[in-house]
């Protein structure tokens, strides 16, 4: 039976799947799931990785671990990032190979995609063109997961590959508003407004578009292709291209979500970002055609509520 060791395990997704392995009977007779968080090791460290591999022997890995930060600290810190990042990567996919591990799964991320491309995106896109400037840095060292798992593959023949997903969020989010996720931020802010009885102010235009998926549904297919998905060449794993809504729809889904009745500003001063990513899930749907997604007004219902009854706990 499989031991699987997930990196990142007390992160948003890496929560996600502990969720689903453990609640939703997402874990099969005589398999042992370990959820490894950034206090038990540091994954920048090989030592350290190494010592992971050898107390708990797995025969598969989650690679969900990342060096990650909001918007501006990555704009300001490219160079922090794109180091930390190749160095948990290569500790980590490299420690497999020499442990034996037959199966690796990492988790990519949307801002990889080309800055100036054509939509939408699908995953042989990855590679042509530069990513949007602001997180260059991190951007290529998820690239290189890719690089290298071909690497992995050509050489050893080993089935290392990768997901991509859209905007993720969900309960145990970062919800900082300063650095967390869109969402996240905007639901945090919203839930303040509401007990200051201040107006919301969200940054920028609220016209950029973007495809949200929930964390338990992405955990729920990160474990199908952990089991059933058998190329090392990445899938992108994201709600289809209809359900992309823009950031203006998502606020009112919040505030309805919160039962905010106060006021929304959208401060046009603020940068907008990319105002679209538009991704296809084409590949997913052809291998996995009856997945139903978890309704986006109801994954923010849910998250809202889990943020109101987990504030104290929250990372805000």
């Amino acid at each position: 039976p499989m031991r699987v060791l997930v990196t990142g395990g007390s992160g948003l997704v890496g929560k996600a799947i502990e969720h689903v392995v453990q609640q939703e009977g997402g874990k099969l007779e005589g398999e042992e799931w370990i959820f490894l968080s950034s206090k038990q090791a540091d994954l920048v460290d090989v030592e350290q990785t190494r010592a992971v591999f050898e107390k708990y022997r797995p025969t598969h890995v989650i690679h969900l671990a990342a060096k990650v930060g909001g918007l501006y600290l990555h704009m300001r810190e490219n160079l922090q990032f794109l180091r930390d990042n190749i160095k948990i990567n290569d500790n980590v996919l490299q420690t497999a190979h020499e442990s034996g591990v037959t199966k690796v799964v990492s988790c990519l991320s949307s801002c990889i995609f080309p800055d100036k491309t054509t939509y939408p995106i699908d995953e042989t896109m990855i590679h042509n063109g530069s990513p949007h400037d602001s997180n260059f840095g991190y951007s290529h060292a998820k690239r290189m997961i890719d690089v290298q798992n071909r690497a992995y593959f050509q050489q050893y023949g080993r089935c290392y590959t990768a997901v991509i997903p859209t905007n993720v969020f969900g309960p145990h989010d970062n919800f900082n508003i300063e650095n967390g996720h869109v969402l996240s931020a905007l639901i945090n802010k919203t839930y303040k407004a509401k007990k200051e009885g201040t107006p919301v102010t969200v940054c920028g235009s609220g016209a950029p578009r973007r495809q949200f998926i929930y964390s338990l549904d992405l955990a729920r297919l990160i474990i199908w292709a952990l089991r059933r998905y058998e190329e090392v060449a990445p899938i992108i794993l994201s709600v289809g291209e209809k359900d992309e809504i823009s950031i203006k729809e998502a606020v009112d889904m919040i505030a309805k979500a919160l039962d905010f009745k106060g006021e929304i500003h959208f401060d046009t001063t603020m940068s907008d970002g990319q105002m679209k990513k538009t991704a296809s899930n084409g590949k997913l749907r052809r291998l996995l055609p009856d997945f139903s997604f978890t309704p986006l007004n109801e994954a923010i219902k849910m998250t809202c509520d889990w943020f109101e009854n987990n504030y104290n706990i929250a990372r805000t």
